[in-house]
């Protein structure tokens, strides 16, 4: 038997297209992909593939925390400027408190690769005890933003680095990771020994 908490995480893939069929959704693989290779926890995955609608992203989050039970929610698409990009008002307008840094941190990182990073609006939240968290929407910005740029001198942070430690203060599971893929940040006096897996 495993030492290690059960989580269970959200995942909202946003966008007009995939959630038709017109193309495949590479979002939501791309999460998954990247957290099972980051999280030593099992992971319970509760996902969603819903239009760029903020009535339809608002229902979702909503949804997923309070019926569902979510630890961690996470979604991707539906954050720049266009039109239809609704996903940061759709969860601004469930939030209970804002987590700015997790925004501001993944453009800082975004901006070591294109200068269009700036008109990326992603943006963090809680709802009760839960973190949910807007991502990009391409594989590639997905991964760089959640695991920072570690080769970098200096390093520059990826944002899941502090989402283990976030979840404890909202008093969810205790979330370990493989420190060869994504290092959490704790004080000393949160560490617990490491788990069996």
């Amino acid at each position: 038997m495993s030492g290690l908490d059960t989580i269970r995480i959200g995942l909202v893939s946003v966008s007009d297209r995939a959630s038709k069929g017109v193309y495949e959704d590479l979002g939501i693989p791309a999460l998954q992909t990247w957290l099972s290779s980051a999280v030593r926890n099992p992971i319970e995955w509760e996902t969603r593939l819903i239009p760029d609608e903020q009535a339809a992203i608002s229902a979702a989050l909503i949804e997923l925390v309070d019926t569902v039970a979510c630890d961690l929610v996470l979604t991707t698409g539906g954050t720049g400027p266009a039109l239809r990009d609704v996903t940061p008002e759709a969860t601004l307008a469930v939030a209970h408190k804002l987590m700015p840094g997790f925004g501001e941190q993944m453009r800082q990182i975004s901006l070591n690769f294109v200068a269009t990073a700036i008109l990326s609006r992603q943006v963090a939240v809680t709802r009760d005890k839960v973190l949910i968290i807007n991502l990009p929407g391409q594989p590639k910005s997905i991964a760089e933003t959640l695991a920072g740029l570690p080769a970098r001198d200096p390093p520059v942070h990826g944002i899941f680095a502090a989402v283990p430690y976030c979840i404890d203060l909202l008093g969810g599971p205790y979330i370990e990771t493989d420190a060869t893929v994504c290092k959490a940040a704790r004080p000393k006096s949160a560490q617990r020994p490491m788990a069996t897996p």
